[in-house]
């Protein structure tokens, strides 16, 4: 499952079954052309590769201008690109382009500190939305930005940075798509059948792209677009996916970090990436579910949707049977809803929204629901980004790690873990399917640790959070050595950074302002509660 925000819910799953949107980043550099292992690159192919690309990039710079206008960034915001090879071990070989952006830092020149790059999560999400929190003038953000220019990226794959896709956007994004909890072993064939699909078609489309689209190639171009901006060491905020691709960075280029900030983190252990990281999904969205559940109950009052969590729960159940049995304004059907409503568990800014639409439904309005849930057809250009989204997500999970390729092993996993947390678990099942079949070469996850150079990296998590369980931020604070953990006590949202809690704030932005941690582990109290 996607872990970025959702855009408008249109997915459902690839296009096997339900899709879940959403689970589910001064001076110049610095590498000699040959990029000797004292360079900071070691030794094997791609490293050599990277520490060439970077010489380069350093040499080239960017080509900053006003940003295109189909780009939606107004001035001062500026685009540019960052060429890097496709494949690392050939870094003569075939380039492609990253489209990046920036803003520069709003305070004097003796405040700059350089540049703050960004990654969002997905896989699959732009970061070029970054530099809008300078022009939207986001308080949260407002001392790191006198500081830092901020930098946003489309990662390999993504947007304007050489896009993969995998089916049609508009066969995408059609709807209703089949329920995605089996009722008889002729709709899991209905299913593997559509995974099977869908990953010949990313072979079909972008079959050139997917050896290439892993995580730790988006670690390297992250530290191309580092010697591309000039920088001799990388700042970096990276959330959800983004914690991920930091900690490979971090891994790979443990010299070449100053300052990282992660968020909401997913669990680097081998183990868990990527197969096993998506069944824990399940389980932590099952609690949020219901902590949301509890939340709409306790308001009853504004939402009339029961006072207790199994009243609400039943009314999801009924609402959910009546999709299945005629979906609802002919579109929204169990698929369509489970991607609409897991925005809640996702994130507490969606809950007064989501639970607003449900009592408008159970009080008769159903084309409130509708508006919400159904796919745009008129929107060609959100469906092609959310297609994109979906096969960049697919394309790098499958090929990061070695996935289970016995159906038997996934109906078993599945069919468990459904019985008590049944919100997500087949959507999301559905939704990786295509891994067990995928045609090209899967690669095994790199072994993050901590490396010579590392600085202490800041840790920030929700207790509660469903796309990332906390379990992943103790899992990197064991493995980062000299690493700070910021625990969000009793609180769930996806993506802490950017809630404002006055416990948090201030010491992201000490560490950012200052490189300094605190002593020891911090645990804060919960952000505000969302109001009905």
């Amino acid at each position: 499952m996607r872990g970025s925000r959702p855009k408008k819910r249109v997915a459902a799953l690839g296009s096997a079954g339900a899709l879940v949107t959403a689970t589910l980043i001064a001076g110049a550099v610095a590498a000699p052309a040959n990029a000797s292992a004292g360079s900071g690159y070691g030794q094997d192919r791609e490293a050599r590769g990277a520490g060439i690309a970077a010489a380069r990039a350093a040499k080239a710079g960017i080509d900053w201008q006003d940003c295109p206008a189909d780009w939606n960034l107004a001035k001062p915001i500026q685009c540019g690109y960052v060429t890097v090879p496709l494949d690392y071990a050939k870094p003569y070989g075939k380039q492609i382009k990253l489209a990046v952006d920036r803003i520069g830092n709003t305070g004097t020149k003796a405040d700059r500190q350089g540049a703050l790059v960004y990654n969002p999560g997905g896989p699959g999400g732009s970061g070029l939305r970054f530099p809008t929190r300078v022009t939207s003038k986001n308080a949260v953000w407002a001392n790191a930005a006198k500081a830092y220019d901020f930098v946003g990226f489309d990662p390999r794959g993504v947007g304007r940075s050489a896009p993969i896709s995998c089916v049609d956007p508009q066969e995408f994004v059609k709807a209703p798509k089949a329920d995605p909890v089996p009722d008889s072993e002729a709709d899991k064939l209905a299913q593997r059948k559509l995974a099977r699909e869908y990953a010949e078609g990313c072979q079909e489309r972008s079959g050139a792209m997917l050896p290439h689209m892993t995580t730790p190639n988006t670690a390297r171009d992250l530290d191309v677009i580092r010697a591309a901006l000039g920088e001799k060491k990388l700042n970096f905020l990276g959330v959800s996916y983004g914690t991920y691709l930091g900690a490979v960075y971090g891994t790979l280029f443990p010299g070449h970090v100053r300052r990282m900030v992660v968020d909401s983190v997913v669990n680097p252990s081998r183990d868990k990436i990527w197969y096993q990281a998506n069944l824990d999904q399940d389980v932590a969205f099952e609690g949020r579910w219901k902590d949301w559940q509890d939340w709409v109950a306790k308001n009853d009052a504004t939402y009339h949707l029961g006072t207790t969590r199994a009243a609400v729960q039943a009314k999801w159940l009924e609402l959910r049977a009546t999709a299945k049995k005629n979906p609802i304004g002919g579109v929204v059907g169990p698929a369509e809803l489970i991607s609409f409503f897991q925005s809640a568990p996702y994130y507490d800014s969606a809950w007064a929204s989501t639970a607003s639409v449900f009592s408008k439904y159970v009080a008769g309005d159903t084309q409130a629901l509708v508006d919400a849930a159904a796919p745009d057809l008129s929107d060609t250009a959100g469906n092609a980004s959310s297609e994109n989204g979906n096969a960049v997500y697919t394309a790098v999970e499958c090929a990061d790690a070695k996935w289970p390729t016995s159906w038997r092993k996934w109906d078993r996993d599945n069919t468990r873990l459904h019985k008590d947390h049944p919100f997500m678990t087949w959507a999301n099942a559905w939704m990786n399917l295509p891994c067990a079949t995928w045609p090209a070469k899967q690669q095994t996850p790199v072994n993050v640790k901590t490396g010579k150079g590392l600085p202490g990296v800041l840790i920030v998590q929700s207790e509660r959070d469903a796309a990332t369980p906390y379990e992943g931020a103790v899992e990197l604070h064991k493995r980062f050595k000299g690493s700070r953990l910021i625990t969000e006590k009793d609180a769930g949202s996806h993506g802490v950074t950017g809630l404002v809690n006055p416990c948090i704030n201030p010491r992201v932005d000490s560490y950012l302002l200052t490189g300094k941690l605190d002593g020891a582990d911090v645990t804060c109290a919960a952000h505000a509660t969302p109001k009905p």
